[in-house]
């Protein structure tokens, strides 16, 4: 936060160099979605009108992404437009009125949702690529019963 001699300057408004955490993390979720599906910033920005540098611009949350750009984004990206705010820092969720209050997963440190997060999208993203039904199978089998293996053993 930036004082001047007469009032604070928040973060992410006007005379503030300070971009909104919200828009830091929003971008940081455009990131993550676009290098998991292995796009460039270039192809993204072109789907959508922009140029590469307005989507650096937008990842490092120096500019806010508008209600219709953050639609077409969560199009491109094939996410729900929920899927930028998942895994908010809860400073950032509890500093903001209207915040609903903890998530079932908020005794969960961040790394570890973050961490899971990012491979489970790893695993679809490279599931998705499977184009042999059998395979697929086999592969959601060895998945499940590594995991019912784990609920038994762990």
């Amino acid at each position: 936060m930036v004082k001047t001699a007469t009032k604070e300057i928040l973060p992410g408004t006007r005379g503030s160099d300070t971009p909104h955490p919200v828009d830091v993390h929003v971008g940081q979720r455009v990131k993550l979605r676009r290098t998991l599906m292995g796009m460039t910033q270039g192809k993204l920005g072109e789907s959508i009108g922009l140029t590469f540098q307005q989507i650096q611009k937008y990842e490092r949350g120096a500019n806010r992404v508008s209600a219709s750009k953050l639609w077409q984004l969560s199009n491109v990206l094939d996410v729900p437009i929920s899927f930028f705010f998942e895994d908010m820092p809860e400073s950032v969720r509890d500093s903001f009125p209207g915040y609903e209050g903890q998530t079932a997963e908020s005794d969960i440190p961040e790394e570890h949702l973050t961490l899971h997060r990012r491979q489970t999208l790893e695993l679809v993203r490279t599931f998705s690529r499977l184009q042999d039904p059998v395979i697929r199978k086999r592969v959601i089998d060895v998945v499940r019963a590594i995991a019912e293996s784990e609920t038994v053993n762990g």
